[in-house]
C-alpha cells in the first residue's frame, strides 16, 4: 500500500479535480493561522533573492494553487513591511505528491497568471526526505497529513487482537483496532517534520489537518520551524 494510494486522476466527474471543494474549505479556514504565523515569525535578517516554497500533498489542484497564492502574498507583504520594495524575492514553487499522482492534470491547470517564476513536481512520500539540505524556505501541507502511509500492523492479521475483519475503516471497530490506527497516525505525524526540517533554510514547515481546534508547535534543533496542526 505504501506510496500507491492517490486521488482520482483526470478532470472527469469522479476526479479529485472536480470533487475537492470540502478540502478547499478546510484550507481556507486555516489561512488566517498561516498568515499570522508568517507575519509574526518570518525572519528577514538574511533576505533571499529566490524564495522556495513546497506544497506537500498537492494532488491535482485547484486547492494547492490557492494555498500557494496565499503563502506568496503574505511573504511579499512581510518583505514590503520590513524591507525596501526592491528586496522582494522571486518565488520558486515545488508541488509534491505520491509517485502515482496525476501531475499532468496538475500542471495543465497551472494558473496563467501566477506570482512565481518557476514550478516543479516532486514525486515521493512526504514522510521521507524530499529536498536537498537547506534548499527550502517554506514547506506547507494542507488536508493531507491525516492520510496514513500504510495499513497499521495487525489490522490485516487474523491472529492479531487488532484484526479489522477486512474492513477499510476503523469506524465501529473494536478498541484495539482504533488504537492501532491512532498509534500509526501519531507515529507518522511525529516523523513528518523530522523528515522535512533538513530541507528548510531556516524557515518553517506548516501543516494542517481537518479539525476544529488549532494548536501551534515550535521546535528548534539548530534550525527553527513552526508547525501548525488543525486538530479535531
Amino acid at each position: 500500500m505504501e506510496g500507491s494510494v492517490v486521488m482520482n486522476a483526470g478532470e472527469g466527474p469522479n476526479s479529485y479535480f472536480r470533487n475537492s471543494k470540502l478540502q478547499g474549505k478546510f484550507s481556507d479556514a486555516a489561512k488566517v493561522l498561516l498568515m499570522n504565523s508568517i507575519q509574526e515569525s518570518l525572519d528577514l535578517k538574511n533576505p533571499r533573492k529566490v524564495f522556495s516554497i513546497a506544497d506537500l500533498g498537492c494532488s491535482t489542484g485547484p486547492n494547492t494553487f490557492s494555498c500557494v497564492d496565499t503563502l506568496i502574498q503574505v511573504v511579499q507583504q512581510k518583505y514590503n513591511n520590513t524591507l525596501a520594495p526592491d528586496h522582494i524575492p522571486e518565488f520558486h514553487v515545488f508541488f509534491n505528491d505520491q509517485v502515482g499522482n496525476d501531475f499532468n492534470t496538475l500542471f495543465k491547470a497551472l494558473p496563467s497568471y501566477r506570482q512565481y517564476m518557476a514550478a516543479a513536481g516532486v514525486p515521493g512520500s512526504f514522510y521521507g526526505r524530499l529536498f536537498p539540505r537547506s534548499s527550502m524556505n517554506l514547506i506547507h501541507s494542507a488536508t493531507s497529513l491525516h492520510f496514513l502511509q500504510r495499513v497499521p500492523e495487525g489490522v490485516m492479521n487474523k491472529d492479531s487482537p487488532s484484526w479489522n475483519k477486512g474492513r477499510i475503516t476503523y469506524a465501529k471497530s473494536q478498541t484495539q483496532v482504533v488504537i492501532a490506527f491512532r498509534d500509526q497516525f501519531f507515529r507518522r505525524l511525529e516523523r513528518f517534520p523530522e523528515s522535512q526540517v533538513r530541507g528548510t533554510s531556516p524557515w518553517w514547515i506548516i501543516g494542517n489537518l481537518n479539525g476544529w481546534q488549532a494548536r501551534r508547535y515550535i521546535a528548534s534543533r539548530g534550525k527553527s520551524y513552526s508547525y501548525h496542526v488543525m486538530l479535531r
